[in-house]
């Protein structure tokens, strides 16, 4: 399942989340697949697309990032995906 998730860092301290992943990586679970990030040009959102067959393996990654990081995860799917399960009710 794909999840488009958001990380904001307004109001944390940005300095603190880039030496932590400067540091320790991204602290993702290794079966959680991120497929791209982008970061916002003033540096106060990363958004990310990632992969996951457990949701579980969000929550432990979010857990690693919880102190500095607001989080919101939202699952999508492919506009192809999306017309393939509504074209027999279209």
């Amino acid at each position: 399942m794909l999840f488009l998730v958001t990380e904001d860092f307004r109001g944390c301290d940005r300095k603190e989340i880039y030496r932590r992943f400067r540091d320790r990586g991204r602290l993702k679970p290794d079966e959680l697949l991120v497929h791209h990030s982008w970061i916002a040009a003033d540096m106060s959102r990363c958004f990310l697309l990632v992969e996951a067959d457990d949701v579980t393996l969000l929550q432990r990654w979010v857990i690693e990032w919880a102190d500095l990081v607001e989080f919101e995860i939202v699952p999508v799917a492919t506009s192809k995906d999306m017309v393939e399960a509504l074209s027999s009710h279209l």
